[in-house]
């Protein structure tokens, strides 16, 4: 009896120091809020699913937030109520306000911090110096990075005896004018559209220009900068682009991508300017006709621009969770820049691979000869060496200042403003907006 008795407690004590086993080995489960839905957010599945089956020491749990407002809006809030998540995907005009806010634990730091020795010179520099302090020092890590270009549909081309785009010389902004006067003499309702206003016909214009956007190179120098959009040349653009209205060569189709992209798949327009990232949409959604890629126009007289900017998004990692579980985060940043796994986002999204291993591979694979159209983005990025104003732009509440912007341009296109009036009172209030961010991060 006392030897069965003696057997119990010993069964009861190993099924105890099993189970105490089994709790110490649950995974430290990471939780990443992001901004990616549909096909894009089940790309971002399949990356976590390959991380989470690759090791058993931690689960990441992605979890779509809404918009990329509503993303940050609620990482923001999350944290101020303690509970942030351990990363966060907040685009690239939050950048500023992130970097400032005091909640963020820096990537460079955190990489190294874990013993991951990163050679960031095997990254795409135009894409990470958009992130980086005036040190030089890496604070986000890139992830979901784009530029404009220039779709067309070849039909609509050929039909108006319009010959194909190189896809390395852009044309001109005259040859488009050109160009568009023909598709609709052709019988195409408009010649061009625009998503994203104030990203491809302001920002990125004034960097392939080599113009200033704002002082204090583009505010990489300080807070006290202000906007420049209100120069000559940017207002001649804009004032071109309104001309255009008149015979149909350019229309409004609304501030993002939703509208035009719309009226380029409605054949309502022959060209259409938006994100590299439209490709994998395009592709996806155009059964009826054919539609290849340029790079965004230029002015005659900038016979060697500069290269365009980013948009997209990139990860930051909050502060406030406990260390071991960085070590986790760290293990995830490093298994998203993996070759293979850039390799796979750039093919299945049309966001640029971020790692020189990537881009190499795939060029080496064969990949540009078969896809040629997935290049014009990396090319355009990267034909010139980034300068202080073409490097990207580093300014406070950016989220309103591009919202005013839009604004302001809708006043041209609906005739309540010149060209000159809506870019001086763009920067007037633009620049009301760094002065209340300067009040509270100077």
């Amino acid at each position: 009896m006392k030897v069965r008795k003696l057997l119990m407690v010993i069964a009861v004590a190993a099924s105890l120091v099993f189970l105490a086993g089994q709790v110490m080995a649950e995974p430290i489960t990471i939780n990443w809020w992001h901004a990616m839905k549909g096909a894009r957010g089940k790309v971002v599945d399949n990356m976590i699913k390959a991380f989470n089956d690759s090791q058993s020491d931690y689960v990441v749990v992605g979890t779509y937030k809404g918009n990329y407002d509503e993303t940050v809006n609620a990482g923001v809030a999350a944290y101020r109520a303690k509970k942030q998540p351990h990363l966060l995907q907040s685009f690239e005009v939050g950048t500023q306000t992130m970097m400032l806010s005091g909640a963020i634990y820096p990537v460079y730091k955190l990489m190294k911090d874990e013993g991951y020795n990163i050679n960031w010179k095997g990254y795409l520099q135009p894409v990470l110096s958009y992130y980086m302090n005036a040190n030089g020092d890496l604070m986000s890590m890139p992830f979901n990075s784009s530029t404009p270009v220039m779709y067309y549909n070849v039909d609509l081309f050929k039909k108006a005896g319009i010959p194909m785009l190189d896809k390395t010389k852009p044309v001109t902004w005259d040859e488009l004018g050109k160009i568009t006067a023909k598709l609709v003499k052709s019988g195409v309702p408009g010649g061009m559209v625009t998503g994203w206003q104030s990203w491809t016909q302001v920002e990125n214009y004034s960097a392939m220009h080599n113009i200033a956007f704002a002082s204090k190179a583009n505010g990489y120098e300080g807070l006290d900068c202000e906007l420049l959009i209100n120069n000559p040349t940017v207002v001649k653009h804009v004032a071109m682009l309104k001309e255009w209205m008149k015979d149909g060569r350019f229309f409004y189709g609304g501030q993002k991508f939703a509208g035009p992209k719309a009226e380029f798949l409605a054949q309502n327009a022959g060209v259409y300017i938006d994100s590299i990232s439209g490709i994998a949409k395009l592709k996806k959604a155009v059964k009826d006709f054919k539609w290849d890629v340029a790079p965004m126009p230029v002015e005659s007289w900038m016979k060697n621009p500069q290269n365009s900017i980013i948009g997209g998004a990139s990860l930051w990692v909050f502060k406030g969770h406990d260390k071991k579980d960085y070590k986790g985060v760290a293990a995830f940043m490093k298994h998203l820049g993996r070759q293979d796994m850039q390799i796979y986002w750039h093919k299945e999204t049309g966001y640029f691979p971020i790692t020189l291993a990537a881009y190499e591979q795939l060029k080496k694979d064969g990949y540009y000869k078969e896809q040629p159209y997935q290049e014009v983005g990396i090319k355009q990025l990267t034909r010139k060496e980034p300068t202080k104003v073409s490097r990207g732009l580093r300014l406070g509440y950016f989220i309103q200042i591009r919202n005013i912007i839009n604004e302001e341009l809708e006043l041209v296109w609906n005739d309540t403003k010149t060209p000159q009036e809506a870019m001086d009172d763009a920067a007037k209030r633009s620049n009301q907006q760094l002065r209340e961010f300067e009040k509270i991060y100077q």
